[in-house]
């Protein structure tokens, strides 16, 4: 399998103090990390559930 290409927003400096996610495009979903800890633990999310969550970020 391939890498994973990680991405943030182009957006995510405006602002943020660098508390930014990233997210990848995964064979098991959408991965979803800390920009600022790329090593550190993921979160593997169904496109559906990542929707549910970004829709209650609102």
């Amino acid at each position: 399998m391939s890498k994973p290409v990680w991405r943030k927003s182009s957006r995510s400096a405006e602002g943020t103090s660098g508390q930014c996610v990233e997210l990848a495009a995964l064979a098991g979903g959408v991965g979803v990390r800390d920009s600022k800890d790329p090593d550190g633990g993921r979160l593997v999310l169904t496109p559906a559930a990542l929707r549910r969550l970004v829709g209650q970020c609102k």
